[in-house]
């Protein structure tokens, strides 16, 4: 081979080096993990518990039979608007209407016989004035030696006599008195028990619920038996939902917080309200059922609501806190790590391996180079890019809102936080090399 062929060779030889070592130095510095960033801003957050239950009125009464009987008329129907004493139905009331007439004729024998005897009494009187009067002459005549012994004893025993039935008389018309008394209540029942059989509304309403038939016999509830629901009346025009809250979330309920209620049968529909009621004793689970704690809450819907219907499913918003204008980290760039902290609470800076050195990653501590005071704590965070590498921030949080959480401390506006993929996230370790692309930050969420 001649000379110039060996050049000419090893200049391409050359080329083809310089161009790989050139390549290599590409690769390395496209090497590293691609993560998504965003940047810290301000922003309003409003912290939220979702809970489903179903829509009831505030007002509602169940009527049952307070007597036994065939329903003979029956005035409304599922859906009519009824006010306030308005008819509903009627029972049969002719046993009723025949046990009201005899009491009124035991009522009037009892006043007949307290005026007969009223007049005996009458009578009794005049005779007594007889005795007494007869008695005060004999005696006279007595005193005189005019009258024997046996004579004038028979008008002393007279007068004695007279008092007696006057007594007894006196008596007869107390009891009889009482009598109209007791005859005047069993009346007084009788037409109660009568005026039962005509069912009125007690509120005023819309029938939600009719269980009985003209013809039909209503039945009277006992202590085993809950008797007859003949209606339902239901004032709808205060509407409220019982959602069931897990107990995790009921320390930030309170009465009066405001809510978003979306009724599935209404869709594209939100309705306000505002907490009502807070259940303090968790909701008991049915026998040999396991199920989560929770608790009741109640939320009443401000306004009314058209087309309601009581038992449609809801879902209850409840707004628990919000922020103005404060640091917003998003929720998916939060993790947990473990850190060295001393005796403070401070959290302790791993080493960095000396400049030149194969590596700049700094160096975890390990578990027998804790020095006196330290120790290994889980805390919460974030990572943020610092010179084309990531670094973990431990973050304390406040409220946390749909899709941001409140930064209490820990971070500053415009810090650029890792916030996926999300096995990124979960695999990133303190000093990783890693190539951002920038993410639209999600709009400021507006509390209302």
């Amino acid at each position: 081979m001649s000379r110039k062929k060996k050049i000419i060779l090893g200049v391409g030889v050359v080329i083809v080096l310089g161009a790989l070592a050139y390549a290599n130095l590409g690769m390395k510095r496209q090497t590293g993990i691609t993560v998504n960033v965003e940047k810290i801003q301000a922003r309003d957050l409003e912290s939220i518990v979702s809970a489903s239950g179903k829509i009831q009125p505030k007002s509602q009464v169940n009527i049952s039979a307070e007597t036994m009987g065939k329903v003979v008329g029956l005035e409304v129907r599922e859906g009519d608007v009824v006010t306030k004493g308005q008819i509903l139905l009627q029972i049969d009331s002719k046993n009723l209407e025949t046990n009201v007439q005899n009491r009124e004729a035991s009522l009037s024998s009892a006043k007949f016989q307290l005026e007969q005897t009223k007049g005996q009494i009458g009578n009794a009187r005049v005779a007594l004035k007889e005795a007494e009067d007869t008695l005060k002459r004999q005696e006279q005549m007595f005193k005189a030696g005019l009258l024997p012994r046996d004579q004038y004893d028979r008008v002393v025993n007279d007068v004695a006599r007279q008092r007696t039935n006057l007594s007894v008389t006196e008596q007869s018309a107390q009891s009889q008195e009482q009598r109209i008394k007791q005859e005047e209540a069993n009346l007084e029942s009788a037409r109660y028990d009568l005026n039962k059989l005509r069912v009125v509304s007690p509120i005023s309403g819309i029938v939600t619920r009719r269980n009985i038939e003209i013809g039909e016999t209503a039945v009277v509830g006992t202590m085993n038996n809950a008797g007859t629901v003949l209606l339902t009346i239901a004032d709808l025009s205060v509407i409220e939902t019982e959602i069931e809250v897990d107990e995790t979330d009921i320390p930030f309920i309170s009465i009066g917080q405001p809510a978003k209620i979306t009724i599935d049968a209404l869709p594209d529909k939100t309705f306000p309200g505002h907490v009502t009621e807070v259940g303090n004793s968790p909701i008991q689970a049915t026998a040999g059922q396991q199920r989560a704690t929770n608790f009741k809450v109640t939320v009443t819907i401000d306004g009314t609501v058209p087309n309601v219907r009581p038992g449609f499913t809801c879902t209850a918003v409840i707004t628990t806190a919000t922020r103005k204008q404060v640091l917003g980290v998003p929720n998916q760039a939060m993790t947990l790590r473990e850190l060295v902290v001393d005796d403070k609470g401070q959290v302790v800076e791993p080493e960095k391996t000396p400049a030149g050195s194969a590596s700049s990653t700094p160096r975890p501590v390990g578990p027998a180079e804790l020095k006196p005071g330290q120790q290994r704590k889980e805390m919460e965070g974030v990572f943020v890019v610092a010179d084309g590498r990531a670094k973990f921030v431990p973050v304390k949080t406040g409220i946390a809102g749909e899709k941001y959480f409140e930064v209490l401390w820990g971070l500053k506006a415009g810090d650029e936080v890792i916030t996926g993929p999300f096995a990124s996230v979960r695999n990133l370790k303190e000093g990783d090399l890693v190539r951002t692309t920038t993410t639209t930050p999600t709009p400021t969420v507006v509390a209302k």
